[in-house]
């Protein structure tokens, strides 16, 4: 019997110094080790006092990073691409997206949040959150328009909504784990410095947190709620 790689994952840390922080790129791989069943542990690194092992460990590198069978690996697309290829079936989950379009649905709603969210003019709010808005409004449509797998060809009725519960059906995969925890800190930021919610009209984006929510790999990787109101208090502008 083969044995489990050791894998250990470094993760920003939280205020506390031992949380976990706010890093959607630390709980994105998170995720997509919680998801592959492969046994790991997770160390969280305080930015403000990093330890000297991992100082050397992994010099001048942000968390987060990782260490597999003793080799480091830093950048978090390479390190996807590499549990993906190596961790792979029979033995372990498939998790890249069937559907091309999966991969880069809603990408541009973490930019257009940042525009907004960084704002102090109030001139231009308006049109900052219109333009969040739009983003939202596509990701929307795209979680509501049925995959082809989901298009009965011999059904006289037509499927003219889809009832999947992630981005690219019924399973996560890793376009959620890139898109999920961006999207918790939108909804989280917005909410807490606008007072701005994701409109209940987009009835995708709903029923994908709703589900997302429900699955243990997401809720049990995000940071806490008071962590990423903390992490942006410098970064989100009040408006004058």
């Amino acid at each position: 019997m083969s044995q489990q790689p050791e894998v250990e994952l470094f993760v920003k840390a939280g205020s506390d110094g031992q949380a976990i922080g706010n890093c959607p790129f630390s709980q994105r791989l998170f995720m997509v080790l919680w998801l592959k069943g492969v046994t790991f542990n997770v160390t969280t690194v305080d930015m403000k006092k990093k330890p000297e092992s991992l100082k050397n460990l992994a010099p001048g590198s942000q968390p987060p990073f990782l260490l597999f069978r003793g080799d480091l690996r830093t950048d978090t697309n390479k390190i996807e691409e590499f549990l993906e290829e190596t961790l792979c079936p029979p033995k372990y989950p498939k998790l890249a997206a069937k559907n091309p379009e999966s991969n880069t649905a809603g990408l541009d709603v973490f930019a257009k949040f940042s525009a907004y969210i960084k704002n102090s003019n109030p001139a231009l709010n308006q049109n900052l959150e219109k333009g969040l808005l739009k983003a939202l409004r596509i990701l929307d449509s795209y979680l509501n328009a049925p995959l082809p797998d989901e298009i009965d060809e011999n059904s006289a009725e037509d499927e003219t909504v889809s009832q999947r519960k992630f981005l690219d059906g019924d399973e996560l995969t890793l376009a959620d784990c890139n898109l999920l925890p961006k999207l918790h800190i939108v909804q989280v930021v917005c909410e807490h410095y606008r007072g701005f919610k994701i409109p209940d009209e987009f009835s995708g984006i709903q029923r994908y947190l709703k589900y997302a929510n429900q699955r243990e790999e997401f809720f049990n990787t995000c940071p806490a709620k008071d962590e990423i109101v903390q992490a942006y208090g410098e970064v989100a502008k009040h408006l004058k």
